[in-house]
């Protein structure tokens, strides 16, 4: 079992590394869920996301308070927007974009009632 979820942590961390560039592909939820699998199957993997200069400190703010650092909330509410935009900008239609809005409403309510990492 430690061999699927070293598996499923290294596609978790890949994901988390391909969703950096693509908006639509969350970042931080792929590196929880690494860190998760990790703490199953690798100590030296687990141990290396949660001291990495980059994702280290998304994860313990996590861990500690389920906190969210304020420039984090910011670039994922230019995501949202960003998102939204390029939809209504291609004539998406009518039902998609409220699907849209209602969806992206309730992920950036839970985002700004988080804590402040």
């Amino acid at each position: 079992m430690r061999f699927v979820w070293l598996i499923l942590g290294l596609i978790s961390v890949g994901l988390a590394v391909i969703g950096i560039a693509l908006p639509l592909l969350p970042t931080v939820p792929f590196l929880l869920l690494a860190a998760f699998f990790f703490a199953r199957s690798s100590e030296r993997l687990h141990n290396w996301l949660l001291t990495h200069p980059t994702f280290g400190p998304f994860i313990n703010d996590w861990n500690q308070s389920k906190a969210i650092r304020p420039k984090a909330k910011r670039l994922a509410t230019l995501s949202v927007v960003a998102v939204l935009g390029v939809s209504i900008l291609l004539k998406a239609p009518v039902i998609v974009i409220v699907i849209q809005c209602v969806t992206l409403s309730l992920v950036m309510l839970f985002i700004w009632t988080r804590p402040n990492g």
